[in-house]
């Protein structure tokens, strides 16, 4: 080897070392708590922004830099099709300020896009290159639902209903009473609803919540922000006292009449499932009762207001939870599905508009998570479920004729599923606890055409803790899943503190098949720092069918405790952790929680943080706190055990507090009563609130939280 040779092999070599030892100081990286707590886009899988199907065509399409793309299902030719330069250019021709970035939109045909900008309404044909106005509202305008056929847009001003028809703006309804609210959302979010207007399928009629809080108490939220602080009363039903009224309009565009369905009495009773019948003659409402252990799903005529049927009724010993709206077929419109919990598991039924159920068409024991929809034959009904595992949402397909299931998604994970709409094609975005995302187009029949984007690890970087998610065994031999993060470096002589991370109440699964098995950066932050960090979905929590669920009926914080209990024996178990430091950390049902556990297994719980936490079911709202405790009157009891008030006596190790002064769902009182009893018994504990926050606290200061969260375990744990 000649002397030019050998020194060229040097430097290579010395490239070489010095790549290598960056590659493992990458390898090495930790996060620091501002990147967990301000969204770091880094740290996050990558996404695709607007991704959609265009009108009825195999073409879909997305925003990327400012462009709209668009592409065909099965071909690797992207298009670009409209640019933000584009729109600006046809804005400032009608004299409309420029978009800053590219709208969000919604395709109405297989080239044309609908978007609003400054209050005003537009659509933009791709192929022609032609922006039209098609109708503007109000400056103030707020919950807007735009109809798509004709343009009409209604909204919300203050608590009256509006609706703009080519750019008149008409008064729906004319509420003096601040009490009476029109147009939103009613019985605070529960039964799945997320807003209070409804059009109709061709966009002839305008259904809408009339809400009457008159013998709802005001509850005092307090504005420090100015000189001589204010209060901001908000609506605050708790559980046993007199609750909202409710009653569905319809309004009807061509004559500006408004009638209202005759939903009877007693008027304190929840209206849910809102849905529209094909031939906008009829709307079908789940009327349930205030125990919420009875609904009836009625047909009401909207020329009349009346009662047309009942088409069947549900019942429970416990309660039925309705929160889907009915989803008629196509071909067939006499005929719906119905998503019901009837046989212990959420599942899928069809029936007819007389009330007769035709088949059950999805049953084991295994959870319907999403009905996606159907093809335009009705021959087909695609769905995401837990059928091979709770911790998973996969696609499948169901032939409706004979039954037929097939898994379309090629690996078990968390999905989530877009159908064009002749049921074609689908995209399918996924991720499981090796992918942190990944974007695939797939045929009806589950072969997948083209990868649109993968991101396998957007941490591939940082060193991150050793995640495995295992089950333990309950007492009464049911599986609990658990997601356990050893610390970075893990040394298995050494002995290790640990947090249990618990949220613990239903609608929530902590515990999944997804990136980081579903934990946030904050929990891998911890075990960067040398926590082990634990989590168990004990009874109560979601997707595990309705026995599982419903077992912490009336006595909310009791079978809890003995599931987290079993966490707990397993974390003692394990020569790597310290069984002298097991702290707990949860907000909100979490917080509920974290003090449970802090005061009735003093002796096992060194630490505790807890965040917005319900600490008295008697403080809680109507709507939720009655479903799983019924009311203080009746379940006097359940509700005197699961108070921490009645055990604050019992504190042993340190704990710390923290609510949002403006928090509307688990209002500040809850915390400021423990607080109260805690000084009265003598008992010293720890107190942090952030003023103007309600439940949660998001923004810059989220940093702050995440800081006083972690300090406090590193000097009490």
């Amino acid at each position: 080897m000649n002397k030019v040779n050998c020194q060229l092999t040097r430097i290579l070599i010395i490239i070489s070392i010095i790549l290598s030892s960056s590659f493992l100081l990458a390898q090495d990286q930790v996060f620091n708590i501002q990147d967990v707590s301000l969204y770091n886009r880094t740290l996050y899988p990558k996404s695709i922004s607007n991704l959609q199907w265009m009108g009825n065509s195999d073409y879909f399409s997305f925003v990327d830099n400012n462009k709209l793309i668009m592409a065909k299902a099965g071909s690797v030719k992207h298009d670009t099709v409209l640019s933000i330069d584009d729109l600006n250019c046809a804005l400032n021709k009608i004299e409309e300020d420029s978009l800053k970035r590219f709208p969000g939109f919604t395709p109405l045909g297989d080239n044309i896009i609908m978007f609003s900008h400054n209050k005003r309404l537009f659509i933009y044909d791709i192929e022609l290159e032609q922006l039209r106005e098609m109708n503007n509202y109000q400056e103030s305008a707020q919950n807007i639902e735009i109809e798509e056929n004709s343009f009409a847009v209604a909204y919300t001003i203050d608590n009256n209903l509006y609706v703009a028809v080519e750019g008149k703006q008409i008064q729906v309804t004319r509420e003096e009473d601040k009490n009476i609210v029109c147009g939103q959302t009613v019985h605070r979010n529960e039964f799945g609803i997320s807003g209070g207007i409804f059009w109709s399928p061709k966009g002839n009629y305008l259904a809408f919540y009339r809400k009457d809080e008159s013998k709802v108490k005001e509850y005092p939220v307090v504005d420090i922000t100015k000189r001589m602080a204010e209060t901001d009363p908000v609506k605050y039903p708790m559980a046993g006292m007199d609750s909202e009224e409710v009653t569905l309009g319809v309004y009807d565009i061509a004559t500006g009449k408004t009638v209202f369905m005759k939903t009877g009495k007693p008027a304190d009773q929840y209206l849910t499932c809102i849905t529209w019948g094909p031939s906008e003659k009829y709307i079908y409402i789940a009327v349930l009762n205030r125990d919420q252990d009875h609904v009836k799903l009625n047909q009401y005529d909207i020329r009349t207001g009346d009662l047309v049927k009942t088409l069947f009724e549900e019942r429970s010993e416990k309660y039925v939870e309705p929160e889907n709206q009915l989803y008629f077929l196509h071909k067939t419109p006499d005929l719906f599905i119905w998503q019901s919990e009837r046989d212990g598991f959420n599942h899928l039924y069809l029936y007819d508009t007389d009330g007769n159920m035709i088949k059950q068409l999805t049953t084991g024991a295994w959870v319907v998570k999403e009905l996606i929809g159907t093809d335009p034959r009705d021959a087909r009904v695609f769905f995401t479920g837990t059928l091979e595992s709770p911790l998973n949402s996969d696609v499948y397909v169901m032939d409706m004729r004979n039954g037929k299931t097939d898994k379309l998604s090629e690996r078990n994970g968390s999905h989530y599923v877009k159908l064009n709409k002749d049921g074609k094609y689908l995209i399918d975005i996924f991720s499981d606890t090796a992918v942190a995302r990944r974007y695939d187009v797939i045929t009806h029949k589950g072969k997948k055409l083209q990868t649109l984007l993968i991101d396998e690890n957007p941490l591939k970087d940082y060193a991150l803790g050793e995640m495995s998610i295992f089950t333990l065994e309950s007492d009464n031999g049911d599986e609990l899943y658990c997601r356990m993060i050893k610390p970075v470096d893990f040394d298995p002589t050494k002995k290790y503190p640990a947090i249990v991370y618990v949220y613990g109440g239903p609608h929530a699964q902590l515990v999944t098949n997804s990136w980081l098995g579903g934990a946030g950066l904050f929990l891998n932050y911890l075990a960067q720092q040398g926590y082990v960090v634990f989590t168990l979905d004990n009874h109560g929590s979601a997707n595990r069918g309705l026995e599982f669920e419903q077992a912490v009926f009336r006595n909310l914080g009791t079978l809890e405790i003995a599931d987290q209990m079993k966490g707990v024996e397993y974390l003692r178990s394990q020569s790597f952790v310290d069984p002298e430091r097991i702290g707990v950390d949860g907000w909100s049902y979490g917080g509920f929680m974290t003090i449970s556990l802090m005061l009735k297994q003093p002796e096992d719980f060194k630490v505790g943080v807890a965040g917005g936490p319900v600490t008295d079911w008697k403080y809680y709202e109507v709507m939720y706190g009655e479903r799983y405790m019924d009311t203080p009157e009746q379940n006097p009891d359940g509700y005197k055990e699961s108070s921490l008030l009645n055990h604050a006596e019992k504190l042993q190790g340190d704990l710390l507090i923290i609510h949002g002064t403006s928090d509307p769902v688990v209002v500040w009182q809850h915390s400021l009563e423990l607080i109260r009893k805690f000084i009265k018994k003598g008992i010293q504990v720890d107190y942090f609130v952030y003023p103007g926050h309600g439940h949660g606290v998001g923004g810059k200061d989220r940093l702050h939280l995440n800081q006083k969260i972690f300090k406090y375990f590193q000097d009490h744990l």
